[in-house]
């Protein structure tokens, strides 16, 4: 494959693929980045990525970010993905790619709704088409600098997601973290680059006046952290995250997910994360906190 070399003099342009599993929400990704002021190309062939780069980085400034769409729609195309990343990341430009992931009933559920075929299936089944799919992105996922997780967000929740990452103007190098309490019950977040599991807590839910409420609550609050090993481990993880992103941001990587577990998603995460986000924003880390399972119960 064939790429030209990216103007030297020129300012290149910021650079985001998007990518995922059909039907997670690439073409709502797509539009968001559009309406944030994104020029966007959808299903372009990877070979054409370096020109596309090229021809923004000539325009004196007047196309500064470009959001690419790249799926297995390309089919052969998308074969050289990794070539053409690879020699875009050697001119010195960095990129940032974006996973849109979803769980595979959840996929089915979707496809089944709009009555269309996954690109994949072929004569097969849905989930043929699925597990091909997981196949052939499982590289790409593992590279991704942001992965999504849509299993549980709607059309809304996920443009809001998007926003928080790219409406933002500057800190093109500052890091961002997110902060996930969630209920082991209802599933480990995909998403997540961390997993903190705060079970061994004693469990506000057994506590009458305690049960109905949230770890957002400063009763709760305070009962979590009174337990024995609560500060000790604000502590000890805290001192260890505190190095995890050092180490990240020297490496480049700009986002990172910290996923807080407990039984229920209710009491115990929902404390503890607020605390370690408190301590992230005390750091400098641009930190935004979800509570993924409150009120699900």
């Amino acid at each position: 494959m064939s790429v030209p070399e990216i103007e030297a003099a020129a300012e290149p342009p910021e650079l985001v693929v998007i990518s995922g599993m059909s039907g997670a929400g690439r073409s709502t990704a797509a539009k968001v980045l559009e309406d944030l002021g994104w020029f966007v190309v959808d299903n372009l062939p990877p070979s054409l990525i370096a020109t596309m780069v090229d021809l923004a980085a000539r325009t004196q400034g007047s196309v500064p970010r470009i959001a690419v769409v790249v799926d297995v729609r390309g089919r052969s195309f998308f074969e050289h993905l990794h070539e053409a990343l690879a020699h875009i990341e050697a001119t010195g430009l960095r990129h940032r790619i974006v996973f849109l992931e979803s769980a595979d009933d959840v996929l089915v559920r979707r496809f089944e709704n709009v009555r269309r075929p996954h690109p994949l299936q072929g004569e097969g089944r849905i989930t043929d088409g699925i597990d091909r799919e997981r196949e052939l992105l499982r590289e790409l996922r593992g590279e991704a600098d942001l992965v999504i997780d849509t299993s549980s967000r709607n059309v809304h929740e996920l443009r809001a997601a998007l926003e928080r990452t790219f409406g933002r103007d500057g800190g093109e190098g500052e890091l961002r973290a997110t902060v996930m309490s969630f209920g082991f019950k209802y599933g480990l977040p995909v998403d997540a680059d961390l997993v903190l599991d705060v079970r061994f807590l004693p469990n506000p839910h057994w506590v009458p006046e305690l049960r109905p409420r949230t770890g957002l609550d400063p009763d709760v609050s305070a009962y979590v952290l009174a337990q024995p090993g609560a500060k000790e481990l604000l502590e000890s993880f805290g001192e260890t995250l505190r190095i995890i992103t050092a180490g990240y941001r020297k490496e480049g990587k700009r986002y990172v997910t910290l996923a807080v577990g407990c039984t229920g998603g209710k009491h115990r995460s929902v404390a503890m994360a607020e605390q370690f986000a408190a301590r992230l924003i005390g750091d400098g880390v641009d930190t935004t906190v979800v509570h993924r399972d409150v009120g699900r119960e």
